[in-house]
């Protein structure tokens, strides 16, 4: 299991925070298809926060398709997200993203190669 940190001082939400380190952990491969997370619980033992913070990203990530929740194992890393629903999720936001460059004077050239650089950090390319 990946080691997820907490930013108690953050405006984020800590179930959101939460979730956005799941799933950069499932996009690093630091967590793969059938692994389970730590339970309701432990995590929120792990980490100090609250059973509901904890259970409300689990029902999240599970409402987003990033896992499911087994009656014997607990929650466990399951993509049944569509692509296209995928794809869909990311075109709008990365339409506000590029929206916010391009007010900044970003052009299409600087876009693309930092899309090509988180890309390649994500999935381990040179």
């Amino acid at each position: 299991m990946m080691i997820l940190k907490i930013d108690f001082e953050s405006e984020e939400a800590l179930y959101v925070q939460l979730c956005n380190q799941i799933i950069m952990g499932i996009a690093t491969e630091m967590l793969h298809e059938g692994d389970s997370l730590p339970s309701v619980r432990q995590l929120a033992d792990e980490i100090g926060i609250n059973m509901h913070t904890v259970n409300k990203a689990y029902a999240v990530l599970k409402q987003e398709g990033f896992l499911r929740l087994d009656r014997r194992r607990g929650a466990v890393i399951a993509l049944d997200m569509d692509k296209l629903r995928a794809l869909s999720e990311m075109k709008d936001e990365l339409a506000l993203a590029i929206a916010r460059g391009v007010c900044r004077n970003v052009n299409r050239a600087e876009i693309h190669q930092l899309v090509d650089q988180i890309y390649d950090e994500l999935c381990g390319q040179d």
